[in-house]
Parts: structure tokens; C-alpha cells; sequence
């Protein structure tokens, strides 16, 4: 459209579409354009020209256009930042997933590859300390606290052997190894408490000897022996829901109803093997020998546990010796100079983590195997179990 240059030079038309005011509507060029083309006492042709301005500058286009073309670009520029911010975060979290899954990855494969080598670390510990029972075999003799599978191995750095690959050792990984071997048979063995299929009287007396000693109660004791011989008399047709389960270990034995502050309590004197064993003299404590030997006091027992500090006993028969009494205190039946049944407990710190592997080791001559094992992970914190 072409403006009238007289339209164009009007002071009054330029100030009126420079200027926002109530009086500046879309229809002040008309007035402006009727007073100077004359549309009052004007010629016909300037009243003419004015009518015809003044219908063009009526018409919906003109008016849209002066009225709604300032909200409709702010509209468009409001959509344009809209979908600009839209797009920044789409791609940021893209960028962000992308991120954690290579994270993600890095820790997998990171865990698994501790995870293996703490498997075969603590498997070769374990075959070694099978090794050093077999070779305590071919020497033949008495079990004591003397021998190599009773010293424990102290903390030893093991980063040199975790290396990735053939040319490059891992030395930033910390890798530390500790462990040690204990006589199962320098324990009172629950399973004595059963005899064929009925209680034993004399295993009775011996552990009602090791409750009083501790200061356990006395009904824990029963309740302790009736669940065991429930649990070992459980067959399919006669178990029932009532019925306890067989424990594995000693940990378990909270199945048959003993309280676990009373548990935590006969940690340290009590076991779970799955024959009748005696108790090895050369290793037990004060406790479980005046336990284990009806007639004899504490105070007996703990000279005995300082004897044999010099010199082992290499029968039962030095052991009544010591005691310088003409009756024969100890007996095959509930006692022995020799082991069959080892724990085994293997403590790998790497890194940040610590793995503890327990393990139960049964050796008949020269055959040591393995009866079970299991194995947790702690973090490496003053109280983790197996830390020294």
C-alpha cells in the first residue's frame, strides 16, 4: 500500500503512530487525513478522496493489522523460548542417562572383577590350609596349640598378585590377607547330646555342668536338648509344623529355642559337628575340661591349661599324670589328645571391602574335605566381623 506523501508529512500522523495514548486508536489517521483533505466545506473531490481514505482505514485488514500484530509477535517469541528450553533439557537428559550408564557399567564390571578375585584368593587359602592339615597328618602324633595349622597368619599384602594383565601389576588396589586355623574339638559338641535315638544322661551332666558354670539357666538347657532330639528324629511323615529344623552349624542353634544373649554366651564353649566327639585336652579351655570331667573343679583344670603350656600331652594318660591323682579323671569316651574337625576362617580386605570366608574341615588320615563353608562381605570398619 502507498502512503500519500502529504499523509506521510503530517506531524500529526507521525506523532499519533509514535505515541501509545488513550487518544491514539486505529481510526486517528482518519481524522487526520479528513482535515487535510478537507472533508468538512472542502470540494467534492477532497470529500471524495476523504471517504474513500476513511473506508479503506475501516476495512478488518487495517484494523487487525494496527491492533493484534504487537500480541501476536510476543505470542510467537514466547513459543520460539518455550521450545528452546524444551530442547536443552531433552539433550541434558539424554547427556545425563548416557552418564550414569557408563558409570553404571564401570561399577559392574568393577564388583565382578573383585568378586572373582576374592574367590580364588580365598579358595587358595582354603586348599592351603587343607595342605598344612595333610602334612600335620603324615607327621603323625597329638593335635596341640604348637603345631604350624595353629599359628595364625598375620596380614599380608597381596596387591602384587592382582594384576591386570601380563605386563601391568594393580598395585593401587590394597589387597591384604589374615586368617587362622582352631581345633572344633576344643568344644563340647551338641551332638553328644544325642545318643542313638534318646538323650545322653552323661552329655547332660557335662553341658549342665558348663551352663552353671557360665550362669545360663537351667531350662534353657532342656529346651536345648528336647528341640535337638525332635530335630534329629524329623522324617518326612513324621515332621510336622512344629517340628524345629536341623541346624547346620553352631550359629543356628537359636532353631531349637535358646535366646540369642545365652547363645552369644556358649559361642566360645559349644559347637555343632555331625558325629560324637571327644574333646581334645591339648587345645580346650579351662571351662570345657572342668565341663567335660565330672568331678574335677575349675581350679584343677586351669593347672592343666598352664602344664600343658610347656610340654603337650601325648596321651591321656600325661594328662592324668598331671593331675597327680590315683582315680583316672579323663577317659576315651569324652576325651582325646588328637583332632578330626577344624574350623578354618580367611579374612580378605580389598579396597574399600572385606570378605570373611568360614569354613569346617574334617580330616581322616591323609583326607582333609571340606564339610561346609560360607562367606559374607562387610565393610571395612573397626567392628567388621574377622577384623583383628
Amino acid at each position: 500500500m502507498r502512503w500519500p506523501p502529504r499523509l506521510l508529512a503530517s506531524r500529526s500522523f507521525v506523532h499519533l503512530a509514535g505515541r501509545r495514548s488513550p487518544e491514539a486508536s486505529h481510526l486517528a489517521p482518519i481524522k487526520t487525513c479528513s482535515s487535510r483533505f478537507g472533508a468538512a466545506g472542502s470540494s467534492p473531490e477532497g470529500a471524495a478522496s476523504s471517504a474513500a481514505w476513511q473506508s479503506q482505514f475501516r476495512s478488518p485488514g487495517w484494523t487487525g493489522m494496527l491492533s493484534r500484530s504487537p500480541r501476536r509477535f510476543h505470542a510467537q517469541t514466547g513459543a520460539a523460548l518455550l521450545a528452546a528450553m524444551l530442547t536443552v533439557t531433552l539433550v541434558a537428559t539424554f547427556a545425563a542417562a548416557a552418564l550414569w550408564q557408563q558409570w553404571r557399567s564401570v561399577e559392574v564390571e568393577a564388583a565382578e572383577r573383585a568378586r572373582v578375585q576374592s574367590s580364588w584368593i580365598l579358595a587358595g587359602a582354603l586348599d592351603w590350609a587343607r595342605l598344612i592339615l595333610r602334612e600335620d597328618a603324615r607327621s603323625g602324633g597329638a593335635d596341640h596349640l604348637a603345631e604350624p595349622w595353629a599359628v595364625p597368619l598375620s596380614e599380608a599384602r597381596l596387591s602384587s598378585f592382582l594384576a591386570v594383565d601380563q605386563t601391568t601389576a594393580d598395585t593401587d588396589r590394597e589387597a591384604f590377607l589374615s586368617g587362622q586355623m582352631g581345633d572344633l574339638q576344643a568344644r563340647l559338641n551338641v551332638t553328644n547330646l544325642i545318643d542313638g535315638s534318646a538323650l545322653s544322661e552323661p552329655a547332660l551332666v557335662i553341658f549342665g555342668r558348663l551352663f552353671e558354670q557360665l550362669g545360663l539357666p537351667a531350662d534353657q538347657l532342656q529346651t536345648l536338648a528336647s528341640n535337638l532330639l525332635a530335630a534329629s528324629q524329623r522324617t518326612g511323615q513324621a515332621a510336622t509344623a512344629l517340628t524345629p529344623l536341623m541346624p547346620q552349624h553352631a550359629d543356628q542353634l537359636g532353631w531349637l529355642g535358646l535366646r540369642p544373649e545365652v547363645l552369644a554366651e556358649l559361642s566360645a564353649h559349644i559347637t555343632l559337628l555331625p558325629t560324637r566327639t571327644p574333646v581334645n585336652l591339648n587345645t580346650a579351655s579351662a571351662e570345657v575340661i572342668y565341663a567335660s570331667t565330672p568331678g574335677l573343679d575349675l581350679a584343677d583344670a586351669q593347672k592343666l591349661v598352664v602344664a600343658r603350656a610347656g610340654q603337650h600331652f601325648r596321651t591321656l594318660a600325661d594328662a592324668n599324670l598331671k593331675l597327680g591323682a590315683q582315680v583316672l579323671r579323663f577317659t576315651e569316651s569324652q576325651h582325646s589328645v588328637s583332632t578330626r574337625f577344624f574350623a578354618v576362617s580367611s579374612r580378605l580386605r580389598l579396597d574399600q571391602n572385606v570378605v570373611v570366608e568360614r569354613a569346617v574341615l574334617q580330616r581322616d588320615g591323609l583326607t582333609v574335605r571340606t564339610l561346609w563353608r560360607d562367606r559374607g562381605v562387610y565393610a571395612d570398619r573397626p567392628d567388621a566381623p574377622g577384623r583383628s
